[in-house]
């Protein structure tokens, strides 16, 4: 603007804006810039109430009288007894301009709790425990049933049946499971949701003793122990599992059955159908290896009846977790590879995975694809 004041009484205003690139407009609204206009006060409207008339007001509210009451029990009460000073919402306006408006109790503000993420890649890794109740015999009558779960090969690592729920048994469950584990300081984590017998000091103590790692659920959050709950399910649902225990031995001996039934014969489908027990002794590729060489044998006499293809050789999952990190949970679209973006021998079809991909990439796969075929 200081050069077209300059130039402009010699070459002239509009060439001087055009080899400036100024708009004209702007040059001369810079000369002689609009005032700013104040704002002007909000008129008082002729209803609102007096200076007086609001202190009258404050000094009702304010009287001991009153002073638990709200504007609302006030207001009803003043005009029952033929007294009226101003609408009930207009008390509240009175209160809120002299900053007295707030929740008279304290709330209680609960603590923020960290979402709990776990993985585990080997079994004695991350372990999981809960405790359910079991119907016994007569109403208000429960056994309590202890189970540690291995969240990579859902095996039962240790399970105990009382007719209480304590820190202590707790205690006594953990320790007896570690040491039938070999675990070592520093090898496992131990997930419990928030129950007493969990954030127990004495189990406290004894984890540290040994050296494992502790996590919890957050409060009133069910996803965060998801391998207890769906184990206790499967658990209950076996079939003939009694409605009620007609009495400790009863539950004791169901129980040793079904924990046997569970970890030695039930057929888990996150594991690829195999039972917890050939995971947790990393048998798992022998018996892997031998199922495919099943397959292909069969596939050798009726290949039509495989419609898929041929047989692949199936595999356990890397790593199980609990509240998978949004960084883990990026994923691959089928058919690329973790590698440079830009690398030409990298091009997923639109077509076939849904994944965006340059045009020219495209273009360029079709036009060779074609070539060769």
């Amino acid at each position: 603007m200081g050069a077209v004041e300059t130039v402009s009484p010699e070459v002239g205003t509009a060439s001087t804006c055009a080899a400036l690139g100024i708009p004209r407009a702007s040059y001369y609204r810079a000369r002689s810039p609009r005032p700013v206009a104040e704002p002007k006060p909000r008129p008082t409207p002729a209803r609102a109430l007096s200076t007086q008339e609001r202190q009258e007001v404050l000094d009702v509210l304010h009287s001991e009288r009153f002073v638990d009451s709200s504007p609302h029990q006030v207001h009803a009460t003043l005009l029952e007894e033929g007294r009226y000073l101003c609408a009930a919402r207009t008390m509240y306006r009175v209160l809120d301009a002299a900053k007295e408006t707030r929740e008279r109790r304290d709330q209680l503000q609960h603590p923020h709790y960290p979402r709990p993420e776990l993985v585990a890649t080997r079994p004695n890794q991350v372990w999981s425990w809960d405790i359910t109740k079991l119907l016994g015999p007569a109403r208000g009558i429960y056994y309590f049933l202890y189970s540690v779960l291995d969240i990579f090969s859902r095996y039962v690592v240790g399970w105990m049946l009382a007719t209480k729920e304590n820190a202590a048994l707790a205690e006594q469950l953990v320790a007896q499971t570690c040491l039938k584990q070999g675990i070592l300081a520093g090898q496992l984590t131990l997930h419990a949701d928030r129950g007493s017998p969990m954030r127990s000091l004495t189990l406290a103590e004894l984890l540290v003793e040994l050296g494992v790692a502790k996590t919890f659920s957050r409060p009133r959050v069910s996803n965060d122990n998801p391998y207890s709950e769906s184990h206790f399910k499967t658990f209950k649902y076996w079939p003939g599992f009694p409605e009620r225990f007609v009495s400790f031995n009863h539950a004791l001996e169901v129980s040793r059955a079904l924990f046997s039934r569970y970890n030695h014969h039930h057929h888990h489908s996150a594991l690829c159908y195999l039972t917890p027990t050939v995971v947790h002794h990393g048998q798992a590729e022998d018996v892997l290896a031998r199922r495919h060489q099943t397959r292909l044998a069969a596939y050798q006499q009726h290949p039509e009846r495989f419609v898929g293809g041929h047989p692949r050789l199936e595999k356990l999952p890397e790593a199980v977790w609990i509240n998978r990190p949004e960084e883990a949970t990026r994923q691959i679209a089928p058919g690329t590879t973790q590698t440079d973006p830009d690398d030409p021998e990298v091009v997923p079809l639109i077509s076939t995975y849904g994944v965006l991909a340059p045009p020219e990439r495209i273009e360029a796969q079709l036009m060779s694809e074609a070539a060769a075929q």
